[in-house]
This record gives structure tokens, C-alpha cells and sequence, in this order.
């Protein structure tokens, strides 16, 4: 008997055994179409990747991410209390979103001075806790309320753990204007941060926020470029006005965006730290801990289904502590719905105190350290950032590349080709292009309606920078606009636009293809009338008719297409069906198909999204009154 540990009994794997396993199995297919996948700026993503040696990688100061939770309900007393709450649960961060910062989304601290900022932070010891500040065009207003508050109390700037947020070419990149010219802006900044500085401030004052582009539709490489030289143009600002580097790096912090492609973000993450080192090395600095904010992806969250966003989110908050995060903050489940109730904002507190208290993810330091895939990803992600970094500074900075337009150029080709994947659902969003649920009930949220928009960001009196905003946008809308014109009708009519599934045969041959075609119109809030099927074409008319559903979709498999298909949908649409659709995509039956009624094709890859445009208006136009 044979007593070799099992391991030993097989012949050693290598890469050459597995491609010539691989290539069996795929029988022909392309291996390159078939398991090779790429992301949004077109980097590689292999299969099977072999163990790796570590990389010397920066990292976070020791111990875990901070847990950071938004303060953002209008009421100073109620955002005292949220505030409290949170930090009673778990919570050791609070981020202060002000009304009219983007960030806020459309809610916020509606406080103008130190006294309503005490309002607002009533009962919470400031020392014990990290603090950053949100507020969008009013980011130097701010500074001086938080210097003013601590005076107040007596207490020393210095011992806040405090990020400003300061970050003027944020405000133009998600505004399109600053009320000034760059170099008016710059010195005023830097003065701002000189005097905050002999206040015994000795935290990070400006902010690179890689928001407003992750928003807008970049990808990991656009979004890193962008925030490194907006990093580097507040380093050149602060140097000019003659502080030293040293300190000047100090001042500097970066918001990078997280969302559930997890790999991706952790390598993201991961990457910004090594493009940073480089940075501070090419200054003559030795390299320090980059301050890392982490904050889940605005453009992944769903209105329709919104407990996915769970999930989502969940999954984005894993990858940015593992990647290196020193503090992430959870967008509450039902942010995209309105102001989170006090459940939704435990949820995404809870999430986090998973991951750190019962996973321990928060104990290594580097757990991606020597992965393959994530060395290389990290590898790659960090050398097509610098290539987006380096072209930014090539066009004068990213100032210069903002206001003539060539950063939004960019992004708006990665933005359009991602839009493409969702309409086809070769990008599916759980709950809004797959599996959604036309009969899910009303989610909460608080009964506070949005703030209107605030005056434009002002940061001098010169002529204003000026350029194309970046647009912040959800990848769901587009479903989410055809779901509320369903709803709206539902709720004018008493019924929704309404597909009746014309099932040809038997169970076996139309079940995969109709359950399909009932998801894919159900993302677009058309419910479908399904049946048991049909073998008679008398029999589909009849049942056709008394279903009221002024939309007919073909089910069945291609040999039954073959046989009956062009006859039932002459029938249908002698009985009354003005559109027909056919699930599947027969290509010799094409012709024939339209010719007898059939107004389009369903099928996986089809555009989805101008497919369903076009089935709503075509439902309620021929529904009965």
C-alpha cells in the first residue's frame, strides 16, 4: 500500500498541463473571447494567474480602517443625534456633508457658522473620533468654522484626527466653475491653509476626491490619473506659497471610489499608494502613509430593489480596507430613494463591523501581498494610471485639462461603452436589469425633502475657471426612467403595461425562453402574462384576446419556430396585435418573421434598453382606457 500523502500521486501542475486541459474543454471556442476578461480601461484580466512574489507595497499607519459614517440630515439637532447613534453603534469617523456639496446628495447640514456646526456635533467628543468635512464649494467656510468651534471649546486643533476636504478642482470638475481664476485660487488656498496651520492645525487640509469622475463613468486608470494630479496640483500650491514639502504632503489626503468589482477596487486602492511613493520620491521625499478616504460607488446604487445595494456595497467596503483604505464610508442602502432612516444607516454601519470585528480583514496589513492576480492587476492598474496622470499633466495639469475639455472626452468614451453593457445586460445590475421584481414593496426613508440647489461655488472674484461639468449618473437610471412610467400608468390605469406570452408547444420547449423573456421586460415595467402553451393557433388567438395585453412575445425553441412560428404571428396580428416580438434570435426566419408582424427580436445581447423604450410607449399607447 501506497502511504504518500495524495498530493504526491498526481503529476505536478503547471500551466502547460492546465492550457491543455482548458483547450479541451472549450472544444474550438477562443480562449481569448471565452476567459479572458478585460476592465473599463481595457486592462487584462487572465483566468488562472501563478503565485507571485510580494511586492514591496506602501501601506496604511497600523491597525484597522476607520469606520466613517455621513452626517447629512438638515436639522443640526436630528444630525446631532444620527451622529450620536452612530457612534454608539460602532461607528469611530463621522464625514459632515453640508447642503449643496455634491457629495450631499441633494441633502445636508444646512449650518453657516461655528454655533450651528456645535449644533450639529452636540454630545460627541471630537478627540476620540476622525472627522472629515464634506462641503463641496463652501470647503474654505467650513475650515474656519471647525477652527472657530474648537476654540470655542477649548480645545486644540491639533488634537483632531481632521480632514478639511478642501478641494477646489473637485468642485470644478463636478460644477463646471470655480467663481475664479486658478491662479487667484491657489494663493488664497494656500494662505488658507498657512493660517489654519499657526491655528495648531496638523491634519490633511486639501482633498484629491476621485468622486466626480468615478461619477461621471471612469474607469480605475482616468479616475486614478485625475486624482494624482489634482494631489500634485495642491503640492505645487502649497510649495509655492512657501511651505515646505515636507509638511505640504502632510496636508494632502485622496477620496478614491469603491464600488462591487472587488478585485478591481482592492488593486485600485493598492495602486494609488505606489503611484503616490513615486511622486513623493521624484519631490526627494522619503515616502509616508498617503491618507486613503474610501467611499462606496454612488453609480452602482439602484432605486428598484435597493436591498442588493447591500450586497453591493458590502462587497466595495471589503476591497477598499483590504486595498488599504484608512477610513471607508458606506452610502446608507436607500440613499438613491432619499434621506436613509435610522435602519438603512445601520446597515451600512453594521456591514463594516462585520468585515472588521468577525472577519478580522482589518488585521493584515497587505493581505493581497504575493497573489497573482492581484499583483498583476495592481501592476497594471498603476502603470495605466500614470499613463492617465502623465497625459493630464501633459495638457498643463488638470486645471488646464479640465477647462479645455480633454479629461471629459476621455471619460465620456468609457462612460458611453459601459452604458452600451448595461442596455445589452452584458453588465447586469441585480434587481434592475436582472431578476427585477414589479411587485417589491416601498422601501423607507425619512419624509425630509431635498434641499434646492445652493449658489455656485465662489472662490475669488477674477474671471471664473469654467468647463463642461462631469455628469454624475447611475448606471440603473435608464431602466429606473421606464419603471416609473410603469408605475405612473399602473397607477393611472389600474394596470401596467402588460406583454402576453404567446408560449408555442410544449413546457420543455418554451419554459428557458419565456422565463427569459418575462425578466427582460419586467426590467422595464412590463408585466408578463404568461401560460401553459399552446398547440393550437386558435387556441393562442383566443387566449391572446381575452388577456387585454396589448404586447405578444413569441416563445417557443428554433424547431418549433421553424414550424409554426410565422403562422401564429399572422394570426396575432390578425386578431389585434399591433407589436409582436419573438424571444430568440432565428436568423433564416428573419424575413418571413417581420413580413407576417414580428416588430423585433429578443435576445441576449439584443440592446435591451431602446428594445423596452420603445415596447412602454408602444403598451400604453394601445392600452384600453
Amino acid at each position: 500500500m501506497d502511504n504518500r500523502p495524495l498530493a504526491e500521486l498526481f503529476e505536478p501542475a503547471d500551466r502547460k498541463r492546465w492550457q491543455s486541459l482548458v483547450e479541451t474543454a472549450l472544444k474550438g471556442a477562443d480562449f481569448e473571447k471565452k476567459l479572458v476578461s478585460r476592465t473599463a480601461d481595457g486592462l487584462r484580466i487572465e483566468p488562472l494567474y501563478e503565485a507571485a512574489e510580494a511586492t514591496g507595497q506602501p501601506v496604511r499607519a497600523p491597525g484597522p480602517w476607520r469606520i466613517a459614517q455621513r452626517v447629512d440630515h438638515p436639522d443640526p439637532a436630528a444630525a446631532a443625534k444620527q451622529a450620536l447613534t452612530d457612534l454608539e453603534g460602532g461607528a469611530d469617523a463621522l464625514v459632515l456633508a453640508f447642503a449643496g456639496a455634491p457629495g450631499a446628495r441633494g441633502y445636508g447640514l444646512t449650518v453657516s457658522d461655528a454655533a450651528g456646526l456645535e449644533a450639529a456635533l452636540s454630545g460627541i467628543m471630537l478627540p476620540l473620533i476622525g472627522l472629515r468635512l464634506d462641503a463641496g464649494g463652501r470647503g474654505l467656510e467650513a475650515a474656519t468654522w471647525i477652527r472657530d468651534l474648537a476654540a470655542a471649546r477649548g480645545e486644540d486643533l491639533s488634537s483632531y484626527d481632521l480632514d478639511l476636504g478642501i478641494d477646489p478642482v473637485g468642485v470644478l470638475a463636478a460644477s463646471g466653475s470655480l467663481g475664479a481664476v486658478w491662479h487667484e485660487i491657489a494663493p488664497r488656498l494656500a494662505a488658507a491653509v498657512a493660517e489654519l496651520d499657526r491655528a495648531g492645525f496638523s491634519g490633511r487640509a486639501v482633498l484629491a476626491d476621485g468622486r466626480p469622475y468615478h461619477e461621471a463613468g471612469a474607469g480605475e486608470a482616468a479616475e486614478l490619473g485625475a486624482v494624482l494630479a489634482t494631489a500634485l496640483a495642491y503640492l505645487r500650491t502649497l510649495e509655492a506659497a512657501g511651505i515646505d514639502l515636507d509638511t505640504a504632503r502632510d496636508r494632502i489626503a485622496v477620496l478614491l471610489v469603491a464600488d462591487a468589482d472587488e478585485f478591481v477596487t482592492l488593486s485600485k486602492f493598492r495602486a494609488m499608494r505606489r503611484l503616490w511613493a513615486r511622486v513623493e520620491q521624484a519631490c526627494g521625499l522619503d515616502p509616508k502613509p498617503l491618507r486613503i478616504h474610501a467611499e462606496t460607488a454612488w453609480r452602482m446604487m439602484t432605486r428598484r430593489d435597493p436591498y442588493t445595494n447591500i450586497l453591493r456595497t458590502g462587497m466595495a467596503a471589503a476591497a477598499a480596507g483590504m486595498g488599504g483604505a484608512d477610513s471607508v464610508c458606506v452610502l446608507p442602502y436607500t440613499q438613491a430613494l432619499g434621506l436613509p432612516d435610522a435602519f438603512a444607516r445601520r446597515v451600512g454601519r453594521n456591514s463594516q463591523i462585520v468585515l472588521l470585528e468577525e472577519s478580522h480583514l482589518g488585521r493584515v496589513s497587505d493581505p493581497a501581498a504575493g497573489a497573482g492576480g492581484l499583483e498583476a492587476l495592481t501592476s497594471q492598474i498603476a502603470e495605466a494610471g500614470w499613463d492617465a496622470f502623465q497625459a493630464i499633466e501633459g495638457e498643463g495639469g488638470i486645471v488646464a485639462s479640465l477647462s479645455v475639455g480633454k479629461i471629459q472626452r476621455r471619460i465620456e468614451a468609457v462612460r458611453e461603452a459601459r452604458a452600451k453593457a448595461v442596455a445589452t445586460r452584458r453588465m447586469p445590475l441585480t434587481g434592475a436589469t436582472e431578476f427585477p421584481n414589479l411587485a417589491e414593496k416601498p422601501v423607507a426613508v425619512l419624509d425630509i425633502p431635498p434641499i434646492p440647489p445652493a449658489r455656485p461655488a465662489n472662490f475669488g472674484t477674477a474671471a471664473a475657471v469654467a468647463c463642461d461639468p462631469l455628469p454624475s449618473q447611475r448606471l440603473a437610471e435608464p431602466f429606473e426612467i421606464l419603471r416609473d412610467v410603469s408605475d405612473a400608468a399602473n397607477a393611472k390605469a389600474g394596470r401596467r403595461p402588460s406583454v402576453f406570452l404567446a408560449n408555442l408547444g410544449p413546457l420543455s420547449a418554451f419554459n428557458a425562453r419565456a422565463t427569459f423573456a418575462a425578466n427582460a421586460f419586467a426590467a422595464g415595467g412590463i408585466e408578463a402574462i404568461t401560460n401553459d402553451g399552446f398547440a393550437d393557433t386558435d387556441a393562442l388567438v383566443a387566449a391572446f384576446k381575452a388577456s387585454g395585453a396589448p404586447l405578444v412575445c413569441l416563445c417557443s425553441s428554433d424547431p418549433i419556430y421553424a414550424e409554426r412560428a410565422v403562422e401564429a404571428a399572422t394570426a396575432l396580428a390578425a386578431a389585434g396585435a399591433g407589436t409582436v416580438y419573438l424571444a430568440g434570435r432565428p436568423a433564416d426566419l428573419a424575413e418571413p418573421l417581420k413580413a407576417a408582424g414580428v416588430h423585433g427580436f429578443l435576445y441576449a445581447g439584443c440592446d435591451l434598453l431602446a428594445l423596452l423604450d420603445d415596447a412602454i410607449r408602444r403598451g400604453i399607447r394601445s392600452s384600453p382606457r
